[in-house]
């Protein structure tokens, strides 16, 4: 088998919590983290209240810590602060907030956004030097595949610029490849993972397989 080249990246996994119910968010989430290798995973209000959110917070943040993962809160620097999160996600798209935070927060917090919609966006951000940029709207995989816009804003971003990105990937594993073409660093899924009837462990467990044949495929 040939080397892999050097500038190939597999993808890692972030999971992000919107449909996650509280009755049983610990246990699916505890599931899907049991399925192998996640970087990360973004803990969405998801229309919750302060004190609702915060319990949510208070009780997912642990389990991904001691997965190994980084627990990132998603638009609640106070809440991030209060259950010792390992970082921050504003999804506004708006570059002075992202600023404002990278100042305030880094390097203690890893603080990333999302919302830029166009490249121009996306490089001023970037010139703000987050930890990554996120293409794509939380929720907003509601279909089989990624969001063309999204794909083709990730591929663009991971052929010229240093910082990482993430790419929220579709409902369905099957097009998973179209969100490791881009050659994004972190592959983000959701209702991929998290859909009612799905296994979380299971569906984890078959992101990595795809993250790995592809691997496999460029060492061919």
């Amino acid at each position: 088998m040939a080397p892999i080249p050097e500038d190939y990246i597999r993808p890692r996994l972030v999971l992000v919590t919107t449909p996650l119910a509280d009755g049983d968010a610990a246990e699916r989430l505890r599931a899907a983290l049991s399925g192998g290798d996640v970087a990360s995973v973004l803990i969405d209000r998801a229309g919750r209240e302060d004190a609702a959110f915060q319990d949510l917070a208070e009780t997912l943040v642990p389990i991904v810590q001691e997965a190994g993962a980084a627990a990132i809160v998603v638009d609640d620097s106070r809440c991030a602060g209060r259950v010792r999160a390992d970082g921050l996600h504003l999804t506004g798209g708006d570059i002075e907030a992202l600023a404002e935070s990278v100042e305030r927060y880094a390097p203690k917090l890893i603080v990333g956004g999302s919302g830029f919609e166009t490249r121009h966006d996306a490089l001023e951000a970037g010139e703000k030097l987050p930890d990554y940029i996120l293409f794509g709207r939380l929720a907003a995989d509601v279909a089989d595949e990624p969001h063309r816009k999204d794909l083709a804003m990730a591929q663009w971003w991971a052929t010229i610029v240093e910082i990482p990105c993430i790419v929220l990937g579709g409902r369905s594993l099957e097009s998973l490849p179209l969100a490791i073409e881009t050659g994004a660093e972190f592959i983000a899924l959701s209702a991929a993972v998290f859909e009612e009837g799905a296994d979380p462990a299971e569906r984890v467990a078959a992101a990595n397989a795809a993250f790995d044949a592809d691997a496999a495929r460029t060492a061919a």
